[in-house]
């Protein structure tokens, strides 16, 4: 893996062949002269389109909506207060932001999860389910999944379309402790998946990707990039695009 370090230095200003070659040549030294090129070249696009703060990629925002406020008071246990007190210094947040947060994670998400049917797997067994997955499960997979996922946008937003499917999604995720980012180049839309799951997870996903936009999109065509651990779809959807506003 690229130094993290090395990560954190990057300035857009820095973007020129030299420091392409620069990363490539850490790459190249860090992996081994056996490691695939075509890898090696995809971790320098991801590097760049990932950790760089340019003025053609951006991250799309997901501002709170601006709602009325009111204070209230609850009576709790001692023990829960000092959970939630300690917590919200390991996170360095406020104690009222970390009960914000928790409560909204409730009414978006986990309000939803038994209703639905959703059920906790442990990381490690999705890790190994997916060592020995073959195409012909994957495909089975997604024909299984699909109609869920209409049915959980639909219960959920209250109507199924693309921006409403991309944000449950992204729900979803982060509710899982899946990291998600969603970066804007243009009319060019790019969103990037750390599942940490293993190869298969990374083709499930590009092909679950693939289906979703062909849906809603079916004269638009995505491409994806994947590593083990990562997906990055890139589509176009236009400057205007944004999953938040229906």
């Amino acid at each position: 893996m690229i130094n993290a370090k090395f990560c954190m230095h990057i300035s857009s200003k820095q973007v020129n062949t030299k420091f392409i070659l620069k990363i490539f040549t850490i790459i190249i030294s860090e992996n081994g002269f056996t490691s695939k090129i075509e890898s090696c070249l995809y971790q320098v696009k991801y590097l760049v389109m990932y950790y760089l703060d340019s003025s053609t990629i951006k991250r799309q925002q997901h501002p709170p909506k601006k709602e009325k406020t009111r204070s209230i008071t609850y009576r709790l246990p001692v023990k829960l207060v000092e959970e939630i007190e300690n917590e919200a210094v390991n996170h360095n947040i406020s104690h009222n932001v970390m009960a914000r947060q928790i409560l909204e994670r409730y009414i978006e998400w986990d309000r939803f999860a038994s209703k639905i049917g959703m059920i906790p797997v442990p990381k490690k067994i999705l890790d190994t389910l997916g060592i020995e997955m073959s195409a012909a499960e994957i495909n089975t997979i997604i024909n299984v999944i699909k109609p869920v996922i209409k049915d959980t946008v639909l219960f959920i937003k209250g109507k199924y379309d693309l921006k409403r499917c991309v944000e449950t999604l992204e729900d979803y995720m982060r509710a899982s402790g899946m990291k998600s980012d969603h970066r804007i180049e243009g009319e060019i839309h790019h969103f990037i998946i750390q599942h940490e799951l293993g190869g298969n997870w990374s083709i499930f996903t590009e092909q679950l990707l693939q289906e979703i936009f062909k849906e809603f999109l079916p004269d638009s065509k995505m491409k994806c990039q994947t590593t083990e651990s990562t997906v990055i779809a890139t589509i176009a959807l236009g400057g205007d695009f944004d999953e938040h506003d229906y």
